[in-house]
């Protein structure tokens, strides 16, 4: 399984691409690419949006996902902040879409649980649990990046979970 994980942002969208290897001796997680699609502030909204969704079915092409997984909304004391966002993950989910892809959301909490072990784990701690886990040499070059990457492990880390339940019933 090849998940494409995106932390969407009003500036910083992150992307992460993660695959299992089942053919191991031990199945391991493998890092295939991650990265940040950059927005200018002084854009206006429309191009923004326009300029993730672009970059976000290049990559889509390129890396050939199974899947693809964000993260839910969380509802923010700022609501024009969080309307903003939730342009970006319409946008994000309108490119999955179109590239045929089925789309999973997981909550913060979730992807911190599944990543770290504790739901309320700082940047710093899920940066460097996707470090260990993708066994990199060094950190992703952004926090949004690495948010990116737990994404997608998280949804890898569910699915075999639910494939076992399934295969125990």
């Amino acid at each position: 399984m090849r998940a494409f994980g995106i932390d969407c942002g009003t500036e910083f969208t992150g992307y992460g691409v993660v695959e299992m290897d089942h053919e191991a001796r031990t199945p391991r997680l493998i890092h295939v690419a991650a990265g940040t699609i950059r927005l200018n502030k002084k854009e206006k909204t429309p191009l923004r949006l326009a300029q993730v969704y672009q970059e976000l079915i290049g990559l889509m092409e390129r890396h050939a996902p199974d899947c693809v997984a964000i993260e839910e909304v969380f509802f923010s004391a700022n609501v024009k902040s969080a309307l903003k966002l939730g342009q970006v993950r319409g946008v994000a989910m309108l490119a999955a879409a179109s590239s045929g892809l089925t789309v999973a959301e997981y909550a913060p909490l979730t992807i911190k649980s599944s990543v770290t072990g504790y739901g309320l784990a700082a940047k710093e701690q899920v940066q460097f649990m996707v470090t260990r886990l993708l066994e990199l040499e060094c950190a992703p070059d952004s926090p949004d990046a690495a948010d990116a990457l737990a994404i997608a492990i998280c949804h890898i880390h569910t699915a075999q979970t639910l494939l076992l339940q399934g295969a125990n019933r």
